[in-house]
């Protein structure tokens, strides 16, 4: 579906060398630094906090000094009041160059499903206090989770992220990837508000994804929400490049150098602006005590195979194709099959269930960037799960731009026989169909879609908002809230839609 929702620039994204060559290092700092808040000196980007688990969390912060230096050492304090009256833990660190003067601490010894608040020191000044949560391991009556993707900085405000901060403690913000974009000035997104890349070209080096990392970071709403929840991230292709894979990616040429030197760089960034821990591999799952299982999947950089972007290709159907790689395929096949808790939630990228578009998008019958371009690897996971009778499986994917509702299926009839819920969330700001039709237009597109596919219960290809999920031990709740408008920093939002799945009924209510 994303092949669709970026049509309009495929092909278009280019690289200037010279472009390049004339801004130096010290410039983008300088250019970074007129969205700078004076008051969270040296702190500007904030606070962050992710991978909870029952005895320990992530705690993330970076110190920004006004001139070069090697390190910085930085103090930081863990307290279950935001007054910090009484310190839970507390210890010191260093902020290195060599790692952009991010800091992440891995505190341990913490109770479990409890709120704690932190912060940092460093410099002479303190950060902002940022409040975090454990994950149980007891049994729980509720459990609730944010999921977001594709935030593009020039398309506008991240007011959904600011939404998503002005929320109660949440177990978790499961981030599905495209986190920020590689492109230059222009190339995909809305200037007209004022909100330009930089670097201003597509980015390649380490330099230039650190310095779009810090651009994004700057952002109030992604600063709060990173404040309030811990995050669970995994990335999709615009970490990297548009449409990654193993072995390269539609917005990677042969003149803009070595592809596994850019992936290796942009990892590294990755691991260095994330509060997340790092490991050779970048899927995980979690569990949130009897309740659920958080089941995060790595769709690009483990295994996936080359694109294919024609249909009729016999290389489509080949038993050796895969997006996941045996590995990763394993592992989530043991995951699922030795999951206890009643809920199996999948941090999904791109759309799972079938979708069939033909006739209803132009020039694309199907979208071979999601599962559907891995038809074979795709049928492995559903007989897996039909034939081991695996139970309320909810699937979280995120990259199209719109908002879905799907009981999953392959093979779709008007008979269709689901084997799990998919849940699709909208883009946090990245363009969706209403950015380049009128919105009447994409709501009949909309509603053909929906007659084509009976499996689809729900979708909006208009709108920009987050998913909010709300697991309990009978039923599962899925809102899918918007925002009025991406154009200003304060706007409101309102609920789209509601769905409930019964526990033991793959069926949407």
């Amino acid at each position: 579906m994303k092949q669709l929702l970026i049509l309009s620039i495929i092909g278009l994204i280019s690289f200037s060398c010279s472009t390049k060559k004339e801004t130096s290092i010290p410039k983008l700092k300088q250019a970074v630094s007129i969205h700078f808040d004076e008051s969270l000196k040296p702190f500007y980007h904030g606070v962050a906090s992710g991978d909870p688990l029952p005895d320990r969390v992530i705690i993330w912060t970076r110190v920004t000094p006004e001139d070069s230096v090697r390190s910085i050492s930085v103090k930081w304090e863990a307290a279950e009041d935001e007054k910090f009256f009484s310190i839970y833990k507390t210890d010191t660190t260093t902020a290195l160059a060599s790692h952009d003067y991010t800091v992440k601490v891995d505190v341990d010894a913490l109770k479990p499903d409890h709120i704690y608040y932190y912060r940092f020191s460093a410099l002479g000044k303190k950060s902002i206090v940022g409040r975090t949560k454990t994950a149980p391991v007891a049994n729980k009556d509720s459990l609730k989770f944010a999921i977001a993707s594709c935030a593009n900085w020039e398309f506008g405000y991240f007011n959904p992220y600011d939404k998503i901060a002005d929320r109660p403690v949440l177990d978790g913000v499961l981030h599905l990837g495209d986190y920020i974009y590689e492109y230059g000035v222009g190339r995909y997104g809305d200037t007209t508000i004022g909100r330009t890349n930089i670097p201003p070209y597509e980015i390649l080096t380490l330099q230039d994804y650190r310095t779009r990392y810090s651009l994004y970071r700057l952002d109030k709403g992604l600063r709060r929400v990173h404040q309030q929840h811990p995050f669970i991230s995994i990335w999709d292709d615009h970490e990297i490049a548009n449409n990654s894979t193993m072995t390269g990616a539609q917005n990677h040429q042969p003149e803009e150098g070595d592809y596994q030197k850019r992936k290796a760089v942009a990892r590294q960034t990755y691991y260095e602006w994330m509060p997340i821990r790092e490991s050779k591999e970048l899927y995980r799952s979690f569990s949130f005590g009897n309740l659920a299982d958080v089941i995060m999947l790595d769709e690009r950089l483990a295994g996936r195979a080359p694109e294919i972007t024609d249909i009729t290709n016999p290389e489509l159907k080949s038993e050796q194709r895969s997006l996941l790689g045996v590995e990763q395929l394993q592992w989530l096949e043991n995951n699922l099959k030795g999951s206890k808790a009643t809920w199996k939630v999948i941090g999904n990228q791109v759309i799972f269930s079938d979708v069939l578009t033909k006739d209803i998008y132009p020039k694309m019958e199907r979208n071979l960037d999601s599962w559907d371009g891995f038809p074979v690897e795709k049928k492995k996971i559903v007989d897996f799960i039909q034939q081991n009778k695996i139970q309320n499986i909810l699937i979280t994917s995120g990259d199209t731009h719109a908002s879905w509702a799907i009981e999953a299926a392959v093979n779709v009839t008007k008979s269709y026989q689901p084997f799990a819920i998919e849940l699709g969330t909208t883009s946090i700001s990245s363009g969706n169909l209403d950015e380049r039709k009128p919105a009447d237009t994409v709501k009949i597109m909309e509603q053909a879609l929906l007659k084509r596919n009976p499996h689809i219960k729900f979708t909006n290809q208009r709108d920009h908002g987050y998913l909010l999920l709300t697991l309990y031990p009978t039923k599962a709740k899925a809102e899918w809230f918007y925002v009025e408008s991406l154009r200003t920093p304060q706007t409101k939002e309102y609920l789209g839609k509601r769905y409930f799945v019964e526990k033991g009924v793959n069926r949407l209510k």
